[in-house]
């Protein structure tokens, strides 16, 4: 009875955690988080040569929640594991429409030392600390205002290092190229 019972909740778990992911090559990532925490530190432990940053450059859109109300606007960039597709980071920088402050959103995978943070450092630049605000089934959360120095040293850059520490306490830094960050910014701001 209680083999069918955990098969059913891994069936609907699946289920549930497939529809909201925007990758369909992620969905067998979503199989291995809802079990015990033994299956989490697998998805932070990769080592970045294997992980390319994303292919397209920092995308950029607009939306807005109705024809009256103002445009919210950002740009993301991701980093993937070039054999499984599977999302590693992906940082989002959107700027509201009331504050017009740029602010940074950084989604990190599963598995990582939640007191170790995030770090982002432009080149050999000063680094940035970031707490790590929430997890779910998709990864963790950290997010922060981006400081006028940071912004200008992601728009001359050529490299952003987003690092955290695994649950061994393992550094790892994925890089994320800065080639056609302005011009986004720019498209967004």
């Amino acid at each position: 009875m209680k083999m069918s019972s955990k098969t059913a909740i891994c069936i609907a778990l699946l289920a549930t955690g497939s529809i909201g992911i925007s990758h369909a090559q992620q969905a067998p990532k979503s199989k291995a988080e809802p079990p015990a925490p033994a299956a989490t530190p697998t998805p932070a432990t990769p080592p970045p040569e294997t992980t390319p940053a994303g292919q397209a450059g920092w995308n950029a859109r607009c939306t807005s929640a109705s024809r009256a109300a103002p445009l919210e606007c950002a740009m993301e960039q991701t980093a993937v594991l070039s054999k499984t597709g599977q999302l590693i980071v992906l940082v989002n920088i959107r700027v509201p429409a009331d504050t017009k402050a740029p602010v940074a959103l950084v989604q990190l995978p599963l598995g990582l030392n939640l007191p170790g943070g995030a770090k982002l450092q432009v080149d050999d630049g000063k680094v940035t600390d970031l707490q790590v605000q929430t997890c779910e089934t998709r990864g963790c959360y950290a997010g922060s205002p981006i400081a006028p120095d940071l912004l200008a040293a992601l728009r001359s850059g050529k490299q952003l290092k987003v690092s955290f520490q695994n649950l061994g306490k393992e550094n790892i830094t994925i890089p994320i190229p800065l080639t056609d960050f302005a011009a986004a910014y720019d498209r967004i701001k």
